[in-house]
């Protein structure tokens, strides 16, 4: 997609922020289809006009500002009930109303793409001290909204009982923690959860990704957060993919955040194994 812009550093700069843009837009919208079409018009505007972007030394900063504005620049939400055959886009759009997308955005920026309060204030046009009100308010607003029994698949002992600790610390109940494949389709089937936090490689060589997808195939749409030291290797443009995504070394407040959009929108895309 970054093939069509003229300035050849501009190009690389940027295609090496956009696993992350896509990862953000994937978190804000919910799901892949929608978060990568969000990504992809970014792009357009900056091949139309590569000024959009900024000074190569902000290249990060100002792809994210350029996605905020298509964003924003998207029709409002619809009234009504949540349609059931208006298209993923609506869908997704009447999941917003209940929550300040603005706070959301702030929220994400913050906590999974890890930008500091001064680089958020600029994406979005506002003060630096708007945009902590922002995060503190998403923070609120999602932790409120929702709790439910959350499956962990991790077979690291201490990383297990860390995400344990912060998700009864959100309020959700940990109902398990699998260390394999077939733990983790064990225990998902006999209590299923209302959202499953997994690792990518677990204790006997087997897979997360399998184990998810094995669940997702009886358990039908559970919203589902990957963990993984190599995100890299699940951003890779192939569909399906994960639209909740953490990356090793975490922090309590991208888990936090993660769950709470996730479980926002209780959707997922289960994702191909990879080789």
């Amino acid at each position: 997609m970054t093939s069509a812009l003229t300035n050849e550093g501009l190009a690389a700069a940027v295609a090496a922020e956009l696993p992350y843009l896509r990862r953000f837009a994937r978190a804000l919208s919910g799901s892949q289809i929608i978060g990568d079409r969000y990504a992809e018009a970014t792009l357009e505007m900056i091949v139309a006009d590569p000024a959009v972007i900024g000074g190569k030394a902000a290249i990060k900063t100002g792809l994210f500002r350029t996605f905020h504005h298509i964003w924003h620049s998207s029709p409002p939400p619809p009234d009504g009930p949540a349609p059931s055959d208006t298209g993923l886009k609506q869908t997704a759009q009447w999941r917003l109303q209940g929550l300040g997308d603005m706070s959301r955005e702030a929220l994400l920026l913050n906590a999974i793409e890890g930008f500091a309060a001064h680089d958020i204030a600029e994406i979005l046009s506002i003060s630096r001290d708007e945009a902590v009100r922002l995060i503190e308010t998403a923070r609120d607003e999602l932790g409120a909204m929702v709790s439910g029994d959350i499956l962990i698949i991790e077979d690291e002992a201490i990383i297990a009982m860390d995400l344990q600790s912060i998700v009864t610390g959100m309020g959700h109940r940990a109902t398990a923690i699998a260390r394999t494949r077939d733990a983790a389709i064990r225990l998902g089937i006999a209590k299923a959860p209302d959202l499953i936090l997994a690792d990518v490689q677990l204790a006997d060589k087997s897979s997360g990704i399998d184990a998810v997808n094995a669940l997702l195939g009886t358990l039908g749409h559970v919203p589902v957060i990957f963990i993984t030291a190599f995100p890299e290797r699940l951003l890779t443009g192939t569909r399906p993919e994960p639209a909740f995504l953490i990356t090793k070394p975490y922090s309590e407040e991208q888990v936090r955040a993660a769950i709470s959009q996730a479980m926002f929108f209780a959707t997922t895309e289960g994702i191909p194994e990879k080789g």
